[in-house]
């Protein structure tokens, strides 16, 4: 894995709402803190203050320069509704080196 490669990742972050997801994703690639975002519904079952919660939530997978994390973090932290989001990075280990070009110059 070289340099180039591994400063992209994806952030995962749900959301309460497709409202709230939007408006999270919109601020990130204005801000040109993500090159973009993918938003779909999904269905959460997790344990949330020793209760187990079934949700509709929306699930943002956004493409970015994790050289920006903290940036990224502080902002959707800010938009969020949650207490506690899920803000969770993963690394890109490989990719088209196009799509990653692209990754940089959106978030550059």
């Amino acid at each position: 894995m070289n340099r180039e490669t591994s400063q992209y990742g994806i952030i995962l972050v749900t959301a309460g709402s497709e409202t709230e997801a939007d408006a999270i994703a919109s601020e990130l690639v204005k801000s040109k803190l993500a090159a973009c975002a993918t938003v779909f519904p999904v269905r959460s079952i997790y344990t949330w203050q020793g209760e187990v919660n079934r949700d509709r939530e929306v699930q943002l997978l956004i493409k970015t320069n994790l050289d920006r994390f903290p940036e990224i973090a502080a902002k959707i932290r800010e938009l969020h509704s949650y207490e506690v989001p899920e803000i969770i990075a993963l690394p890109i280990v490989a990719g088209l080196q196009p799509y990653l070009d692209w990754i940089g110059e959106q978030t550059g």
